[in-house]
C-alpha cells in the first residue's frame, strides 16, 4: 500500500476528487468533513472502501480536531500526506457592506481550521521523519478582485503560512506545497452565493473552468515528484481566465 493521506473538506469539490485520486492509486485515505452522509457516499464509491476511514469533523473546532487526529485507528494514524482543503468563500459585497459573520466564518475555516489541522498532524510527521503538507490556497491570495476582500486575505495567509512552514521544517524531511487554483466549477460558487445556483452558474457562463478532477490531478502530482523535490507554490488558472488591467476611477 502506498501510504496514508488525510483530506479535509472531503465531502465535495477538490477534497472529494483528491480523495478519489489517491484511492485509485492504492493509498489509504482519511476523509474528513462536516457532512457524514456525503462521506458515507464517497467511501462506498471507492474501489476499496476498507482503505477509507471517514471522520465527521468541523475544522473550526480545535479540540475536535486534536481529538479526531489522536483517535485515528492505528492503521490510519501514520499520516504521510495532509491535504488541507477545507475552506470557503461567502458573499461578494464590498468591504463597506460585507456581512461580518461571513468574514468570521472565512477566517475561522480558511485560517484557523488550516492551522488547527496542521498543528495536530505535524508532530507525527516530524517524529517519523517524513511527510507532505499540501495547502489549498487560491489565486485570490495574489490577485485582488472586487468582493474578494476577506476571502483573498485568508488565502494570502495560506500562502505565507505555507512558506513559513517550509522554513520551520528545514532539515526535517517534510515537504510543503501551496496549490492555488483559479476559477473552478465545484460547489464553491453555490456556497459563496448561499445556495443561489442561478448566480453560481453565471460565474462560468461562456468559458471552460477548471474541474475538481483537474485540481486533484495537480494535488496528486506535487506529492509524486522525487522525494528531494519540493513544489513550493503552484498557481493554476483555466486558459480562459487571466488578469485584468488596473482599474482607474475618473471624476469626469
Amino acid at each position: 500500500m502506498a501510504g496514508t493521506v488525510l483530506v479535509t473538506g472531503a465531502s465535495s469539490g477538490f477534497g472529494a476528487a483528491a480523495a478519489e485520486r489517491f484511492a485509485r492509486e492504492g493509498w489509504q485515505v482519511v476523509i474528513a468533513a462536516r457532512r457524514q452522509e456525503r462521506l458515507d457516499e464517497l467511501k462506498q464509491s471507492m474501489p476499496q472502501p476498507d482503505h477509507i476511514h471517514s471522520v465527521t469533523l468541523d475544522v473550526r473546532d480545535n479540540e475536535a480536531v486534536a481529538s479526531a487526529i489522536s483517535r485515528l485507528p492505528d492503521s490510519f494514524a501514520g499520516i504521510d500526506i495532509l491535504v488541507n482543503n477545507a475552506g470557503l468563500a461567502l458573499g461578494m459585497e464590498g468591504a463597506d457592506e460585507a456581512v461580518m459573520t461571513d468574514w468570521e466564518t472565512m477566517v475561522d475555516t480558511n485560517i484557523k481550521g488550516l492551522m488547527y489541522v496542521t498543528r495536530a498532524v505535524l508532530p507525527g510527521m516530524v517524529e517519523r521523519g517524513s511527510g507532505h503538507v499540501v495547502n489549498i490556497g487560491s489565486v485570490a491570495a495574489s490577485w485582488p478582485y472586487p468582493g474578494g476582500n476577506a476571502y483573498g486575505g485568508t488565502k494570502a495567509f495560506v500562502q505565507q503560512f505555507s512558506r513559513n512552514l517550509r522554513t520551520d521544517l528545514l532539515g526535517k524531511n517534510i515537504r510543503v506545497t501551496n496549490v492555488e487554483p483559479g476559477m473552478c466549477e465545484t460547489e464553491f460558487s453555490v456556497v459563496r452565493f448561499k445556495g443561489d445556483e442561478g448566480k453560481a452558474s453565471q460565474v462560468y457562463n461562456g468559458m471552460q473552468p477548471l474541474s475538481g478532477a483537474d485540481v486533484a490531478e495537480l494535488i496528486y502530482w506535487v506529492t509524486q515528484v522525487p522525494a528531494h523535490v519540493n513544489i513550493n507554490q503552484l498557481e493554476v488558472m483555466p486558459v480562459n481566465q487571466t488578469w485584468s488591467p488596473f482599474a482607474v476611477h475618473r471624476d469626469s
